[in-house]
């Protein structure tokens, strides 16, 4: 059983459509899954020739996707498919509008169980907001569309290694009032419970202290022993086991180690770069952006549009195959918990 991905090329100033070309390029990424690519015709010819490769899909609407027999690549029929005239390189506001109404259609598609998952190439979040997006970011704006008034948080994936965070696009100075005990624990839910629906079902997770040194037993800060460590207690208490806080410049050599018993499957930062730091220095042409908690998976490579190479044919497919590869699993799980047979 292969599921069904929503794929979307993401902006088209950017990498996206070439990344995404060279995805459905390859054979693996056919055989993985079965894809409903969202894209305009234009952004895709363009990623076509600056990837060098050429392939073809048929074209469907929502209505006949249900019923369609045949398998592998199709190419949604929506609104944006007649657009172009994007401008490489320049994030404005149709390229902002174009992203916004893609992504909602795709969230549509999953919300309908006709697609499993959303993959999408880079986005840029200046053009976003020209666009019209308000929110701070793209998880929310996710989660405002889908009504989702629950916990969600964005993680970040390198392989085997994900990294959740207590607080996000938030100014430095403002981290410590935000940090409390059931934030951390909720953190450490969601994290373990992606991580079993990526399909590990028992994951070992790691905590990050805030402070130098971990605060040194409050010599440089209390947060771990008033905030971290007691968050960490109750995570336990609600089934979902994690060790720390750990001092935050060692949590992640910790978290690496080999051997029987060592390492951690998942790591809970404080705050955006305590975590993007090290993920991005490890790997940063394979990282992945998962928007968590969410009703539908939706899976992104972590790196941005790169406007400097955008249509010039050298953008590293590295993150957009292992975010797709991860689209997969995630949305294979969540149609094995429906119990829904193969829509295509």
């Amino acid at each position: 059983m292969k599921p069904t991905i929503a794929l979307f090329t993401g902006d088209p100033a950017g990498i996206g459509p070439e990344l995404v070309a060279r995805l459905l390029d390859a054979d693996e990424a056919v055989n993985e899954a079965d894809i409903i690519l969202i894209t305009s015709r234009e952004s895709l010819s363009d990623g076509m020739r600056a990837a060098g490769v050429s392939f073809s899909a048929h074209e469907v609407d929502l209505r006949e996707v249900r019923n369609d027999s045949v398998g592998g690549t199709k190419i949604a029929r929506w609104p944006g498919l007649e657009l172009g005239d994007f401008q490489p390189g320049v994030a404005g506001e149709k390229n902002g509008r174009f992203m916004l109404d893609a992504l909602a259609f795709g969230v549509d598609l999953c919300q309908r169980d006709i697609a499993d998952a959303l993959c999408f190439a880079p986005l840029n979040k200046s053009a976003l907001r020209a666009g019209g997006m308000t929110q701070p970011d793209e998880m929310h704006w996710f989660a405002d569309l889908m009504r989702f008034d629950g916990t969600c948080a964005e993680f970040n994936v390198l392989e085997t290694l994900w990294t959740s965070r207590v607080t996000s696009h938030v100014a430095l100075k403002d981290v410590s009032g935000l940090i409390t005990r059931d934030k951390v624990a909720e953190a450490i839910a969601l994290i373990t419970q992606a991580l079993q629906a990526a399909g590990n079902a028992r994951p070992r997770i790691a905590v990050c202290g805030l402070n130098p040194h971990n605060g040194d037993n409050g010599s440089f800060g209390s947060e771990e022993i008033e905030v971290i460590a007691p968050g960490v207690e109750l995570a336990k208490s609600r089934g979902f086991p994690a060790d720390g806080p750990f001092p935050a410049d060692t949590a992640f050599v910790r978290a690496i180690k080999k051997g029987p018993g060592a390492g951690y499957d998942g790591v809970v930062t404080m705050y955006h770069d305590q975590g993007q730091i090290a993920m991005k220095l490890m790997g940063f042409e394979r990282g992945v952006t998962v928007q968590g908690g969410l009703p539908v998976p939706i899976t992104t490579p972590a790196h941005g549009t790169a406007y400097d190479i955008a249509g010039r044919g050298i953008a590293n497919t590295g993150a957009m195959h292992n975010a797709f590869v991860l689209a997969c699993k995630m949305g294979l799980k969540r149609r094995e918990a429906r119990g829904t047979p193969a829509l295509v």
